[in-house]
């Protein structure tokens, strides 16, 4: 699982970073040298993937559309990861009623869908624009807010019990700072399953983005490649037999999903101590039961051997007594 999760994460990545030198047309080109493209285009040699309804390349928007989702997932998650991990880093270090508040917030957020709250965000952080890096930050800043309070609620968690433990005292004894405290001793030991968290969440940010897209709050044509905003033009397409428009972009999007929930899950596992303590025992178990069958075997082949020296009944006993 942990392969192939990385496998097809790693495919996606590489579309991203030479999606320049592997699309054969921009994401906005309409036209090549013999003229227009044309719209809904079936496959052909010169469009592997077809055309859609407005006469862009398939292919090339599958591609360009995944520079648009990894810059999409690095500003959200890492932005989420950042605000997340400091509130709840200061909420659970310091407790009190900035705790309570912290806390009351976070939850009054996630009570919200998520949908929903990014489709909210994204009106009122794009403002009606549609540009490349305004599209971009209006959906990975929607997407930031939604996440936050995942990782405020994991290192809050994590925060509170860690305080508690031996070494926090010693430090506060030995007259360490609240500062030094909180992010080199606390801190450290609080963000362990962080990792997990972000591989899981980048999954579902693609997912937030698509739906975006796919409602008409997320990135326009002629600003980037949008999967979802693809899907949604496509709608009409399988009503008429027209079915190359939604496949691939709809396949993408399922593929970098797979690949995100197959290595968050895969490292999960991973860093499960129960699991690795049934894998050794597993391991062991036919060792053990080789090493006692011979065990006994040896046991019961040196009681034929003493029974054999000494067949007179009653001699044994004696020599035990004597021994006693």
């Amino acid at each position: 699982m942990l392969i192939a999760g990385l496998v097809l994460v790693a495919l996606f990545v590489l579309l991203a970073v030479f999606a320049p030198l592997i699309a054969p047309y921009s994401y906005n080109t309409l036209s090549g040298p013999d003229g227009d493209f044309g719209s809904r285009m079936a496959p052909s040699a010169a469009h592997p993937f077809g055309t859609t309804i407005a006469g862009y390349d398939v292919l090339s928007r599958v591609i360009w559309g995944s520079r648009t989702a990894l810059l999409v997932i690095v500003i959200a998650v890492l932005s989420s990861i950042f605000a997340g991990t400091l509130l709840g880093l200061v909420s659970g270090y310091l407790g009190g009623a900035l705790d309570r508040v912290l806390v009351m917030i976070t939850d009054a957020i996630y009570a919200f869908p998520s949908l929903l709250l990014a489709i909210v965000m994204s009106i009122m952080i794009s403002g009606g624009q549609s540009s490349l890096w305004g599209g971009i930050w209006s959906a990975a800043l929607s997407i930031t807010v939604v996440f936050i309070p995942q990782y405020f609620r994991v290192v809050r968690s994590e925060v509170v019990r860690v305080k508690a433990e031996a070494f926090v005292e010693s430090a506060r004894v030995i007259g360490a700072s609240h500062r030094r405290i909180m992010f080199t001793h606390v801190l450290r030991n609080s963000t362990r399953s962080l990792p997990l968290v972000f591989t899981l969440n980048a999954s579902e940010a693609i997912l937030t983005l698509a739906g975006l897209g796919f409602l008409g709050f997320g990135i326009e044509p002629n600003g980037a490649a949008e999967w979802g905003y693809d899907l949604n033009k496509a709608v009409a397409d399988v009503t008429n037999g027209i079915w190359w428009t939604s496949l691939w972009p709809g396949l993408a999007i399922v593929l970098i999903v797979m690949g995100l929930t197959l290595t968050g899950e895969s490292l999960n596992d991973l860093a499960d101590p129960r699991l690795r303590i049934r894998r050794r025992a597993k391991a062991g178990s036919g060792k053990v039961a080789a090493t006692s069958v011979g065990a006994r075997h040896a046991q019961d082949q040196g009681y034929e051997s003493l029974e054999a020296e000494d067949p007179a009944p009653g001699a044994g006993a004696a020599d035990e007594g004597g021994a006693r």
